[in-house]
């Protein structure tokens, strides 16, 4: 049997029996009820000194009492049950068509389709439980544009050093290139393909929050000199200006991998240098923020529309999306520096206006004694 027949007739049975109980109570007190109320006015007839008529008075209430409340509940039950049907087919109803929403957006989104939303009527739990499936039907379609997107991403990640592969070796065939060429420049492609193999290993173990971590104090000037000696000769080749702002005061030391934070530093140095035109300025910033020391990358490039902002710490997200490998970086720098910053207790943060440049910081807790 289907659930709203289930529901309606369940609700017209308790219906029925709560009508019959009614009447059973109301024809077995009401009377008794009665019967002492008529007994203290036949007593108070009776002290009147009219006696015979206050037994014959007594007898016919009785009667009619007996007669009219039977007649009153007879007409009255149909109606209420008339009234209880009616309401228990509108609940019935509204639940049976949740429940087969619910069914049928379950068949659709267990085929594959997570586009379904739910109407959401009223604001008790079965509306509650509406929003509920139709957070859960959006998260899921996220996951599976994200996994689309990962998989059209590698694909053209593998794309060009593997097609790079075939024109040497058919170079080589050809005799066209030197078997010494031609090696050096499979081993490039090879690389490539081995670094675009180790970011994805690493997005992968930060999204799972498996990355090891050997934290331990250090002071944060330390990492962050460290950071600006490694960049400054390449940001001197490319003309761009590697600017370094520390406070006047020392920090404290810094709960951090040393490593990993030498790792997400590079990732924003990277990031500003890329965007940021012949002439430009990058700043590398120190600063105090409560309990924690916070990192700050700012450059003076063209900046990220806001429609993007949301967007810019997700794998293989790059603003120009013709952009190619070899220039713009596998796609994952941001995102291994979200993972890593969060991993280590502190948060990223973005902050830029078109044509003003970007600002990336983030925090690492100080070092408790």
């Amino acid at each position: 049997m289907k659930l709203f027949p289930k529901l309606f007739l369940s609700h017209l049975l308790v219906v029925i029996i709560a009508e019959a109980a009614v009447f059973v109570l109301v024809e077995f007190f009401a009377p008794r009820f009665f019967a002492e109320h008529v007994a203290r006015m036949v007593h108070m007839v009776q002290m009147m000194g009219m006696g015979p008529m206050a037994e014959s008075l007594r007898i016919d209430l009785e009667n009619g009492l007996s007669a009219t409340l039977t007649s009153a509940l007879l007409v009255s039950l149909p109606l209420s049950a008339l009234l209880a049907a009616v309401t228990a087919y509108w609940v019935s109803r509204r639940l049976a068509r949740t429940a087969n929403l619910l069914a049928s957006g379950s068949r659709r989104m267990a085929s594959g389709d997570y586009r379904l939303r739910l109407p959401v009527e009223g604001r008790d739990e079965l509306a509650e439980l509406a929003v509920h499936f139709n957070n859960l039907a959006e998260a899921l379609d996220r996951v599976e544009q994200s996994r689309v997107e990962l998989i059209g991403n590698v694909a053209h990640e593998l794309r060009t050093p593997l097609a790079a592969l075939q024109g040497y070796a058919e170079a080589a065939a050809d005799g066209v290139m030197p078997p010494e060429a031609v090696a050096r420049a499979i081993n490039r492609e090879v690389a490539a393909m081995r670094r675009l193999v180790e970011d994805l290993s690493l997005v992968s173990r930060v999204e799972a929050g498996s990355v090891e971590l050997e934290l331990a104090p250090h002071d944060p000037a330390v990492l962050v000199r460290a950071a600006h000696d490694r960049f400054a000769s390449v940001f001197a080749s490319a003309g761009v200006e590697l600017r370094l702002e520390l406070p006047a005061e020392g920090l404290p030391p810094v709960r951090a991998d040393a490593g990993r934070t030498d790792q997400v530093l590079a990732n924003l140095l990277s990031n500003a240098l890329r965007h940021t035109p012949e002439g430009g300025t990058v700043i590398l910033r120190l600063e105090p923020q409560g309990g924690f020391a916070r990192f700050c990358v700012r450059d003076t490039g063209p900046g990220i529309p806001e429609a993007y902002q949301q967007r810019i710490f997700e794998r293989f997200f790059r603003l120009d999306a013709a952009r190619s490998r070899g220039s713009g970086g596998s796609g994952v720098g941001l995102t291994v520096s979200k993972g890593l910053v969060e991993a280590m207790g502190g948060q990223i943060e973005l902050r830029s206006r078109p044509g003003e440049g970007a600002e990336f910081c983030f925090t690492l807790p100080f070092a408790k004694a």
